[in-house]
C-alpha cells in the first residue's frame, strides 16, 4: 500500500534552519512542570518536568490540534523501557528539542500499559510504514487521529542510518505545511486499512490443517514446535530469547492429553534451562524479561508482573506433571519475590519493576567476585562454583548468578552431601539477598492492571492449592477482593488501572478475560463461591459489551472512546490474547453452569482463527490451550460435603493430585448453592461424596477416594 513515504518526510530535512529559536516555552527559571503532573501513572510521571509541553491523550489535546491545525507527536512507551529513558534523556529533556515538538505539534504521551487499545492501533500502523514496531513508538498523527509517518526510538543526532529526532520533526513540519494534501491522503488510507484489518478474522476459509475441533490442529502445532525447538538451550529462536510460558503450558497439556514423550521432553529442557541461566533471578527470585542472548544468560533486567504470574504457574503444573521438586521450588521463589516485592500496600500487585538502577542497567542484580566473598567469607568458593562467580565475571567485568553445577555435582567437588549442599547455598542465598535489599533498587511501576493481576492471582490460587501453602490463596484472595473494590462498578464494569486512590481508563476485554481466569482459580482453590460469582459476571460483561457480530470478541467495549479502529487482537504475544482468555474462560463456565450459551460463545470465538495456529504456534499458544479444552473430554467434579469433614478434604486431594488440566472441580456444603454443578448433588449414606460429569450427564457417584481416582483417571 502506498503510505505516505518516508522521502517525503526526509526530503523535509535538507530544508532544516540550524538556527531555528530554542527558547520553547518559557519555564520561569524553575522546575517546568507539564500537564502530565495530574495523571497517576507512573511513566506520564516521568515526564511531567520535561519542557515538552506533554499532554496525555483526551478530549484537550485532539481539540487544540483541530483549533490550531497542527499534527499530534504520539509518543507510547512504558516505564521499565530502557528506550524510553534513553529518548527521554537525549531528547525530551533537550530545551531545543522541546521547543521544535511544542511549536509545531501537540505532543501526546501515553503509557501503552494503561491504554493497550492505542497502543495496538498505533503499533499496527507504525508497522505497516516501517515493517517494524517497538517502544518507545514515536508516531505523527492528523488531528482527528490518522496515522501518517512514524517509527519508534530517534536519537538525538544522526547515527546508524537513522535520522536525528529534531530531523525527523522538522522533516515532518516542514510534510504537514507543504504536502498536506499528501499527508492526509495516505492517514486517510492507513487508518481505513487499519481498520479493516482490526475486523478481520483469521479463519475464513483457510481449513488448511483441519478445524479447530480437530485434534490434527493440536499435533500439527506441537510438530511446528518442534521444528523451531532449540534443542540445546530449551525455548524458540535465537537472540533475544523471550520465555514462552504458554507454548509451555500447551507442551505439557499435550503429553496430559497424548503421553507424547516429545511434548514433555521439549517443556523440560526449556524450563531447566531457563531456572539455571541469568534471565532467572537466582538470588530473589522472579524472572526478568528476556535474554539478550540464545543461551539465557544475560536478561533484559526488567521485571514484568505478567511474566512472573504466568511462570510461576507453569512451573507449578510441571511439578503436578513430573513431581520434579526443583520446578516446585521456582513456582515458591517466583511467588515469594511477588510477594516481597510487587505487593502494593492495599494487597494488590505492582506492574513493573525498571531494567534500570540509577541509570544503569542491572545495577542492583550483578556481582563482583570480591562482593561475594565479602559478603559470603567461607561459603564463598560453594556458591562461586555453584553460580560462575569468576574474577573476569560474565557481563561487563561483573558476574550475572547462572547455575553452573548442580547439587549432586557440588557434592562431590566439596566431599559433602546434597542437602547439605542445598541447605548452605539457600542460606548464602538469603544472605546475598539481604545485602542486595541494602542497594539502590530499580524503580518499580506500582499502578495496579486488572489483567496483569488476574494472571497473578491465578498463579497464587493454583499455587496454594496444589502446594498446600494457605498463604498464597490469602495473597490471590487480597489481590482479587481490592480489584473488585475498588476497580469494578456498581455496575459490574472493570477500569483498567488504579493507581494512588483513583481508578481509571475502562477495561478492555483482557482485564475481564485475565481476571475471570484468576477468579475461577480461586473459587477453584478456596471453594468460596463469591468468586465464582464474579467470574460469571464478567464474563456476562464480556458477552453483553464486547462481542463481535461474527463472532469472538472486540478488544474495547461497545461504549468505549471512538477511535480510528475498534481492535480485535487475536494473536497471544506476551500476554494471551483477549479473545484466547475469553475462549478458555468460557469453556469452563460453560462446564461448571451446563449453560450452553457460553460454550456457543467459546466456539464461535475459536473459529475466528480456524487452523491458523497449527501453523504458527508460538504466536498462538493460549488458542492451543483452547482448542484442547474445547476437545476435551472434560471432567466436570462435583465434591458434597461439610467443609470441616476429612473425608471431603480426601476427595479433593484426589480430585486435584498431579496435573489434571482437563477438569474443573467444584465443592460445597449439602444445600443451597450457587454453582449448578452442585445442585442436586446428594451426600451418599451421609458421607461426602464425588460425582465425576461429563456435560452434566454423571458416573455413579462415589464416597472412595480410590474410586475417585479409578473414574478421573478413565478416558472414556
Amino acid at each position: 500500500m502506498d503510505y505516505f513515504r518516508v522521502s517525503n518526510v526526509r526530503a523535509g530535512f535538507r530544508a532544516y534552519d540550524e538556527a531555528v529559536s530554542s527558547t520553547g516555552q518559557d519555564v520561569g527559571g524553575g522546575v517546568h512542570t507539564n500537564r502530565l503532573a495530574a495523571e497517576t501513572s507512573p511513566y506520564l510521571l516521568q515526564h511531567r518536568h520535561n519542557p515538552v509541553d506533554w499532554y496525555p491523550w483526551g478530549p484537550e489535546a485532539l481539540r487544540k490540534a483541530r483549533d490550531e491545525d497542527k499534527p499530534i507527536f504520539l509518543s507510547i512507551g512504558y516505564a521499565a523501557c530502557h528506550w524510553c529513558h534513553v529518548m527521554e534523556r537525549e531528547s525530551f529533556e533537550d530545551e531545543a528539542t522541546a521547543a521544535d515538538l511544542n511549536r509545531s505539534f501537540v505532543p501526546v504521551k501515553v503509557d501503552r500499559e494503561e491504554r493497550p487499545d492505542l497502543d495496538a492501533i498505533y503499533m499496527d500502523a507504525v508497522q505497516a510504514m516501517t515493517g517494524q514496531g517497538g517502544w518507545p513508538m514515536s508516531v505523527f498523527l492528523t488531528p482527528d487521529g490518522k496515522p501518517f509517518y512514524g517509527g519508534t526510538y530517534y536519537p538525538d543526532r544522526p547515527r546508524h542510518g537513522m535520522p536525528s529526532f529534531r530531523d525527523v520533526l522538522a522533516g515532518v513540519d516542514r510534510a504537514w505545511r507543504e504536502q498536506r494534501a499528501e499527508v492526509e491522503s495516505a492517514g486517510k488510507r492507513l487508518a481505513g486499512e487499519i481498520a479493516r484489518l482490526a475486523g478481520a478474522a483469521l479463519g475464513g476459509s483457510d481449513t488448511a490443517g483441519g478445524s479447530t475441533q480437530d485434534a490434527g490442529v493440536l499435533e500439527a502445532a506441537m510438530l511446528g514446535l518442534e521444528r523451531s525447538f532449540d534443542a540445546t538451550n530449551g525455548g524458540w529462536g535465537g537472540a533475544p530469547k523471550f520465555p514462552q510460558p504458554m507454548a509451555i503450558e500447551f507442551l505439557l497439556r499435550q503429553h496430559a492429553r497424548t503421553s507424547d514423550a516429545r511434548a514433555l521432553a521439549m517443556a523440560r529442557r526449556s524450563l531447566d534451562r531457563m531456572a539455571a541461566g541469568g534471565i532467572h533471578d537466582q538470588i530473589g527470585g522472579g524472572f526478568h524479561r528476556y535474554a539478550t542472548d540464545s543461551v539465557w544468560l544475560v536478561p533484559h533486567f526488567e521485571k514484568m508482573l505478567y511474566d512472573n504470574g504466568q511462570l510461576a504457574r507453569v512451573y507449578l503444573h510441571a511439578w503436578q506433571a513430573t513431581g520434579w521438586e526443583d520446578y516446585a521450588d521456582v513456582a515458591r521463589r517466583t511467588l515469594d519475590y511477588l510477594m516481597r516485592e510487587m505487593t502494593t500496600p492495599e494487597g494488590a500487585f505492582a506492574s513493573s519493576q525498571d531494567a534500570d538502577t540509577e541509570g544503569e542497567e542491572g545495577l542492583t542484580y550483578v556481582w563482583s567476585k570480591a562482593e561475594i566473598e565479602e559478603a559470603l567469607g567461607q561459603e564463598a568458593p560453594l556458591f562461586s562454583s555453584a553460580f560462575g562467580v569468576t574474577e573476569r565475571g560474565n557481563w561487563e567485568g561483573r558476574t550475572i548468578p547462572e547455575r553452573r553445577q548442580d547439587d549432586a555435582e557440588l557434592a562431590g567437588m566439596f566431599g559433602t552431601t546434597q542437602a547439605e549442599v542445598h541447605g548452605r547455598l539457600r542460606a548464602a542465598g538469603d544472605r546475598l539477598l539481604e545485602r542486595r535489599e541494602g542497594r539502590p533498587q530499580p524503580g518499580r511501576d506500582d499502578k495496579v492492571l486488572a489483567a496483569w493481576n488476574g494472571l497473578a492471582i491465578a498463579g497464587f490460587a493454583e499455587a496454594g492449592r496444589a502446594l498446600g501453602e494457605e498463604r498464597y490463596v490469602t495473597a490471590a484472595r487480597g489481590a482479587a477482593t481490592f480489584i473488585l473494590d475498588e476497580m469494578r462498578t456498581r455496575e459490574g464494569r472493570l477500569s483498567r488501572s488504579w493507581k494512588d486512590g483513583r481508578a481509571s481508563h475502562a477495561g478492555v476485554l483482557e482485564d475481564y478475560t485475565n481476571l475471570a481466569d484468576g477468579l475461577l482459580a480461586l473459587y477453584q482453590a478456596s471453594f468460596e463461591e463469591r468468586w465464582f460469582t464474579a467470574a460469571v459476571n464478567l464474563m456476562d460483561q464480556v458477552l453483553a459489551h464486547f462481542a463481535a457480530p461474527d463472532g469472538g470478541f472486540f478488544d474495547t467495549a461497545d461504549d468505549h472512546e471512538e477511535l480510528i479502529a475498534r481492535p480485535r487482537g487475536l494473536q497471544d504475544n506476551a500476554v494471551p490474547s483477549g479473545n484466547s482468555m475469553a475462549a478458555v474462560d468460557l469453556l469452563r463456565v460453560a462446564a461448571l453452569t451446563g449453560e450452553a450459551r457460553y460454550r456457543d460463545a467459546a466456539e464461535g470465538t475459536l473459529a475466528l482463527v480456524g487452523a491458523v495456529p497449527a501453523r504458527y504456534p508460538t504466536g498462538f499458544a493460549q488458542w492451543l490451550v483452547a482448542i484442547g479444552l474445547a476437545l476435551g473430554p472434560l471432567h466436570e467434579v462435583a465434591i458434597v460435603g461439610g467443609p470441616a469433614s476429612a473425608e471431603r478434604w480426601a476427595l479433593e486431594e484426589v480430585a486435584f493430585r498431579g496435573f489434571r488440566p482437563l477438569q474443573v472441580v467444584a465443592a460445597a456444603s449439602p444445600g443451597e448453592t450457587a454453582v449448578p454443578l452442585l445442585r442436586d448433588r446428594p451426600m451418599i449414606d451421609g458421607r461426602a461424596t464425588a460425582y465425576v460429569c461429563r456435560g452434566f450427564a454423571c458416573r455413579q457417584p462415589v464416597t472412595d477416594p480410590a474410586e475417585l481416582a479409578e473414574q478421573l483417571t478413565a478416558r472414556a
